[in-house]
């Protein structure tokens, strides 16, 4: 299918399960209204296998469908559906490529260490996939993050539980007070078309770190670095500190997005933990490959079998404060894995919870929350002092935040990667334009980290003109997060001022440092009133984590609508932090857990878009059913269970195609419509013991997928689809 309606995209763990089962009737209901829905494989296994076809055969080889995403996403056809994928760390890769190689896939081992050309440009193939490489292609347009109006409603009407927060709680945010990548940040907007390169200069001469940076004119220009030194200093300190407070160690980073800068930040937090250690074996770790980037538990299968090395780590662990835990039960901590506490999923839960988090012994703890740079830590900090000082929210009465994000033409941070560097020796780094001008210069020490972004003229106008259009929908509360005092913010400010000001909606916003904003906001939802956050790229992500859980008990039920510039519609399912131990749960007992609402409302917002954008009236009838679908899963309480043996994603998707069908045969728009539905309606309804017991019949033992990152399509669809009657009616 060349140039599908609607595509929808393939990509990992229990989204991706998840679509085995809803991927069917979705296409099975579109195709009575003339709706062709396709797919494209933006999974980490797709983009792996795409990125090597020289090392395979033919039959293996596959089209890079992430690049040809790109392409469409900057033309006015596009329409997709995004799931979450994987934004993959090293363990994560490494792991992927090692089930690829089982699976008969000849490809090139990761090159931790690249020592000659090959593994050189092996590496540079590899790191291309890792990390934040989808999103940037794909988002070429702002965001507008926020809850459905049905699934708001039954939150407030079903509350979930919150942790109880207490004003003598110990837990707290600890960050850098200097030489962070906020501190040191300065920026500037180019007056006209520019072409840029960053050198590293020291007494041996100058290294070019990056040549040919092309910025049009108008690009808001950052630089800033954060000092090894000084993040050692830090880290050490506060792991003292967390040792006389007697309360949990954690540390939450993004080395997932931020797959350059945060690893080697991740590095020092474990050196920092085992200092005794590294202090005395750090030569001989070294040789045997250890890299702390890759978290504690790469360094212990590093040091296996060296009984002098894991005693020196056990007593040093021993010696330090207890750590915040990702899985008790098998010994998991916060640094075992860089991809395993993602700040922006790992900090809302641990709010919510009141600020605890699971120590060693299997019990809830006060936890001090390491977030060394100071960028957004306050958005954090001012959180839980807001809780600790109010108790917490509660979800029956609160209003909404939603959120309008600079995300577009890889703007700011999420766009660094190809311009941040680990400094390799003492010296200057500078960002010298064509004309020999420098922009932008930082004296750096070695194993500093450098780093340079940019914002583009034209996606910050489209996001200030998409806050407009979001405040005159919404008529709410409307806030710029914007922080006068760091530069890159001042910058962005001399862009929204005048655009609010020609427009005439300067009284319906406030600029707020995101400090100052936070508890603007929660002041807000407190009251039962609702509060629109204008933000940048990273604290759209933080954000769109932290109020869903807040608010919804979770981030995967948001409506997440990406209005791309060149006129097409890119939208997005919610968040897939906890994806993971979905997986888990269906290989060990056949119960998948995923919610699937934000596929559905997604999937009601792309119909509409092709409705509106297509003249198909009969898309526009397939949208409003879905909603109407959407409602009916809600009302019903037909969302999944958590446990084995009670209803789960399959079970959703059930009635999801029932409520869908019965809502399409009932309306009276489309006479052909309802009459073509009717029937499935019928047999859908009539066969719902049979396919109840059918599906919960799957559940309670192992399920074999046939692979984590690249399971088989045969036998996945046989887990996922294990009701006959289902099947016969859905095709």
């Amino acid at each position: 299918m060349s140039n599908p309606d609607i595509i929808y995209t393939k990509v990992d763990e229990a989204p991706e399960l998840a679509s085995a089962s809803f991927l069917p009737i979705i296409q099975k209901f579109a195709a009575a209204a003339g709706v062709t829905v396709g797919t494209k494989d933006i999974s980490l296994a797709g983009r792996i296998i795409a990125t090597f076809p020289e090392a395979l055969t033919a039959e293996q080889r596959i089209d890079d469908d992430l690049a040809e995403l790109g392409r469409l996403v900057k033309t006015p056809e596009a329409n997709v559906v995004k799931l979450p994928n994987i934004s993959a760390s090293v363990p994560q890769l490494v792991a992927a490529i090692e089930e690829l190689q089982s699976q008969g896939y000849a490809l090139p081992d990761y090159p931790e260490d690249p020592q000659t050309d090959e593994e050189k440009a092996v590496r540079a193939k590899y790191d291309g996939i890792k990390g934040s490489a989808v999103n940037p292609v794909l988002r070429e347009g702002n965001s507008d993050r926020r809850a459905a109006k049905a699934v708001k409603s039954y939150a407030q009407n079903n509350p979930h539980r919150m942790g109880e927060w207490t004003a003598d709680s110990k837990t707290r945010v600890a960050s850098m007070d200097g030489n962070d990548f906020r501190s040191n940040e300065v920026s500037t907007t180019l007056a006209a078309d520019t072409v840029a390169k960053i050198v590293l200069e020291t007494v041996d001469g100058e290294t070019v770190l990056k040549d040919g940076l092309s910025f049009p004119a108008g690009t808001v220009v950052d630089a800033t670095f954060m000092s090894a030194a000084a993040l050692d200093d830090f880290l050490e300190a506060e792991i003292a500190k967390t040792k006389k407070e007697r309360i949990l160690f954690s540390l939450h980073m993004k080395a997932t997005m931020m797959k350059v800068s945060d690893p080697i930040i991740f590095g020092h937090a474990v050196k920092a933990f085992l200092k005794p250690v590294f202090d005395k074996f750090g030569a001989e770790m070294n040789a045997l490959g250890v890299n702390p980037n890759q978290g504690l538990g790469a360094v212990l299968e590093k040091v296996e079998g060296n009984a002098e090395i894991i005693a020196a780590i056990d007593a040093s662990m021993a010696d330090q404060p207890p750590m915040y835990m990702v899985d008790s039960d098998h010994g998991i901590t916060n640094l075992h894995v860089p991809s395993d506490v993602i700040i922006d999923a790992s900090m809302p839960a641990l709010i919510r919870a009141g600020g605890k988090g699971w120590a060693p012994d299997g019990k809830e703890a006060d936890a001090v929350c390491v977030i060394p740079d100071n960028s957004y830590a306050p958005v954090y900090d001012e959180t839980i002092k807001f809780f600790k000082a109010n108790g917490k929210l509660n979800p029956a009465t609160a209003g909404t935040v939603q959120n309008i994000g600079l995300m577009a033409q890889k703007a700011e941070e999420y766009g660094s990667h190809p311009t941040t560097f680990e400094i390799a020796e003492t010296g200057t780094v500078k960002m010298i334009l064509d004309d020999g001008t420098v922009l932008h210069n930082h004296d750096v020490q070695a194993g500093d980290i450098w780093r340079s972004a940019s914002a583009r003229k034209a996606a910050i106008e489209d996001w200030v003109n998409l806050a407009i259009s979001r405040q005159k929908a919404e008529g709410c509360e409307a806030v710029f997060w914007l922080d006068e005092t760091r530069a890159h913010d001042a910058e962005l400010i001399t862009y929204v001022t005048p655009i609010l000001e020609a427009a005439g909606v300067s009284d319906k916003f406030q600029i707020m440092a995101p400090r100052e904003a936070t508890r603007a906001a929660l002041e807000t939802i407190t009251a039962g009133k609702n509060h629109i956050a204008i933000t940048g790229n990273v604290l759209r992500d933080y954000l769109t984590d932290l109020f869903p859980i807040l608010e919804l008990a979770t981030s995967a039920k948001m409506l997440s609508i990406v209005k791309l510039m060149q006129g097409g519609g890119l939208f997005e399912t919610g968040a897939g932090g906890s994806a993971p131990k979905h997986v888990q749960q269906v290989q060990a007992e056949n119960h998948l857990r995923w919610d699937s609402l934000g596929e559905f409302t997604a999937l009601g917002e792309s119909f509409q878009f092709l409705a509106e954008n297509r003249s198909n009236a009969k898309a526009k009838i397939l949208g409003e059913a879905v909603d109407a679908a959407t409602q009916g899963i809600l009302d019903n309480n037909r969302s999944p269970s958590r446990k084995v043996g009670e209803p789960d994603n399959r079970d959703s998707h059930y009635w999801f195609a029932r409520y869908w069908a019965e809502a399409l045969a009932a309306q009276s728009d489309d006479a052909d419509l309802a009459a073509h539905f009717a029937p499935i309606a019928k047999a859908l309804a009539d066969g719902e013991t049979a396919i109840v017991a059918e599906l919960a019949a799957a559940q309670g033992t192992p399920a074999d997928l046939g692979g984590y990152y690249k399971t088989d399509p045969a036998k996945t669809a046989a887990v996922m689809r294990p009701s006959a009657t289902l099947n016969a009616i859905i095709g």
